[in-house]
């Protein structure tokens, strides 16, 4: 890893970093964290003696000047051996706020600097201790918000989507020498059989990548929840579904049209997913310019939604709701038609497919929220959640769909440019790279750490 060792004398420079590792505020226990070539040396400065690797000692921190700040715990790792690849210092002090700080202050006094966001898992990752994919599950399990994302997030930190990526590098390598082998000679033609075993394990390569990303997908579900647009025609009673999934009047109902000007938003937990629900202004022609706006609005968030429920009144039909959704949503995102207002009409609640999910159901009464609620699990992707289930990114699904149309791209070349197919073969081969870090960009690097928290 060429590029990664020139990122390594370049940006690190033999700097020793220092930050705390624990929440701000009050806590029983504080941990704060150092790395780098001074590690053991201040570390020594503020316990007054020299640390024993490995092995957890009671010592009184100290000021430069001698003044005791507090008593507690402190760890040595020795380089390589440790979380960063570096020398690391542990020090466990109580969680005061105030002692924290001042530990701090005088161990950036004795040559340390402060971390930047992210900086010891950069380090970690520059150093070869884990590739991006474990450096991002880090922040994804800090981030987790339920025990299944919390799961996914620890599968992807021993490398579990690091270990389906080779997988998949390595089909592709099989299919990548088995073409460019026959590049060098290139007055022969390719035989049957050769033709077959290429077009073969083309096929195989491209099960394997969409499995890959099917999984990922849902993976990026765990970590990022979704998103559900509540869209339709002004009055159809988006508002009301969202008080009756929220559980709450978190919108204002009325029998008046295009009551709602801006977006609401309610987050709901199922089983252990996160949906967030945005309820939105009614989508028709106006001219009053608040309405406009909310309508703008509206369908920003219906082109940044998962999923989207199309809401439309019972009495006008399934064939009008199919046709208002065709015409107002976006042709590639997906949507379910919910026909809304049953206890109008004395009904009862059902559930068909009919050019996608229809529901009927009463958003006033609660008629049908079941069935409702059961199909929301669905398009979270919970009807194929399982314990092996790792984290994903957005990143990470793009770099595989990149991967994968490039692979596909390069199946009818196979037959009839060998050249260009390997050359598709190879970008494929890159945009994978990019998913652990192979051969990874500056830029991407910053972008990904600087989302980490202080002091990880």
């Amino acid at each position: 890893m060429a590029n990664q060792q020139a990122r390594r004398d370049g940006s690190l420079s033999g700097d020793t970093i220092a930050a705390a590792a624990t929440a701000a505020g009050q806590a029983a226990i504080g941990v704060i964290r150092v790395s780098g070539p001074k590690a053991a040396e201040i570390a020594q400065q503020v316990c007054n003696k020299p640390l024993t690797p490995r092995r957890a000692e009671f010592c009184r921190f100290r000021s430069a000047d001698g003044e005791s700040i507090d008593e507690g715990i402190a760890l040595f790792f020795p380089a390589p051996a440790s979380f960063t690849g570096e020398d690391v210092v542990e020090l466990q002090c109580h969680g005061s706020p105030v002692v924290i700080d001042w530990l701090l202050e005088v161990i950036y006094h004795c040559g340390a600097r402060p971390a930047a966001a992210g900086e010891f898992s950069l380090r970690a990752f520059l150093n070869d201790k884990l590739d991006l994919t474990q450096a991002e599950a880090i922040a994804d399990l800090i981030e987790s918000g339920s025990r299944r994302a919390a799961k996914a997030a620890g599968q992807s930190l021993i490398g579990r989507f690091s270990a389906r990526v080779g997988e998949l590098q390595a089909e592709l390598t099989k299919l990548r020498v088995l073409c460019e082998s026959w590049l060098d000679f290139p007055d022969e033609d390719i035989d049957h059989a050769a033709n077959e075993e290429l077009d073969r394990r083309w096929h195989q390569v491209l099960a394997v990548i969409d499995q890959v990303l099917h999984d990922a997908s849902h993976g990026k579900k765990l970590s990022d929840g979704v998103n559900i647009a509540i869209a339709g025609l002004p009055n159809a009673g988006k508002s009301s579904l969202l008080n009756q999934l929220a559980g709450a009047d978190s919108a204002i109902v009325t029998e008046q049209a295009g009551t709602t000007r801006d977006t609401i938003k309610e987050t709901l937990i199922l089983d252990g997913v996160s949906l967030t629900l945005v309820d939105m202004a009614g989508l028709r022609d106006t001219e009053d310019l608040i309405e406009v706006e909310g309508i703008r609005r509206a369908q920003l968030e219906i082109g940044a939604a998962d999923h989207v429920l199309w809401v439309a009144d019972v009495r006008d039909g399934i064939e009008a709701a199919q046709i208002s959704a065709h015409r107002l949503i976006p042709e590639a995102k997906d949507f379910s038609l919910v026909l809304n207002k049953i206890d109008l009409i004395d009904g009862e609640p059902r559930q068909f497919d009919d050019d996608g999910v229809v529901i009927a159901l009463s958003a006033k009464t609660g008629k049908g929220i079941d069935a409702l609620v059961q199909h929301l699990k669905f398009v979270a992707g919970l009807d194929q959640a399982s314990d092996g289930s790792f984290s994903a990114r957005r990143r990470h699904i793009e770099a595989l769909q990149q991967a994968r149309d490039r692979i596909a791209a390069a199946g009818p070349l196979l037959s009839t440019g060998l050249e260009l197919a390997a050359e598709e073969l190879k970008g494929a081969q890159v945009h994978l790279d990019e998913l652990t870090g192979e051969h990874t960009s500056d830029d991407l690097l910053g972008e990904v750490f600087s989302s980490f928290c202080i002091g990880k």
